[in-house]
């Protein structure tokens, strides 16, 4: 996607809560897949007390040392989530971003990540919409 004669890579995906990997939490980054593995390591969802659960999208952009660069910017927030459940995910989201900082970027990895903004959905709603159902309205933030 190009704005304003910009390079802009939008890359996306599905961080299940539930999963991680001790391997690649300990391993280096040197794929876009392995930015990915490595932040599903540190996401931790609200508890179900604290918050249903929702879809949420944050843009998110390294430096070449793996460290977050700017602001992370919330752009997507399931469109049925009441103010208290987009506040628990924000909390939860940004953790996960600290958690996960300094990404350890290979130094090839680091020269193509570095400034480039990665769209990164977490998606924890426990069912998917279905495709005879009216399509629910998407809230942006």
């Amino acid at each position: 996607m190009a704005r304003c004669g910009n390079r802009l890579l939008l890359v996306a995906a599905v961080l299940l809560f539930g999963t991680s990997s001790a391997a690649a939490a300990d391993a280096q980054v040197n794929t876009i897949q392995d930015i990915f593995r490595h932040l599903r390591t540190c996401w931790k969802p609200p508890p179900a007390a604290k918050a249903r659960p929702i879809d949420i999208t944050v843009v998110v952009s390294f430096n070449r040392a793996g460290n977050i660069l700017g602001h992370p910017r919330i752009t997507y927030e399931s469109a049925e989530a009441s103010d208290e459940d987009r506040l628990q995910y924000r909390i939860a989201v940004m953790q996960a971003l600290q958690r996960c900082s300094p990404m350890p970027f290979t130094d090839a990895m680091a020269g193509a990540a570095a400034g480039r903004p990665f769209a990164i959905q977490f998606r924890n709603r426990k069912t998917s919409p279905d495709k005879t159902s009216p399509p629910t309205q998407e809230r942006r933030a």
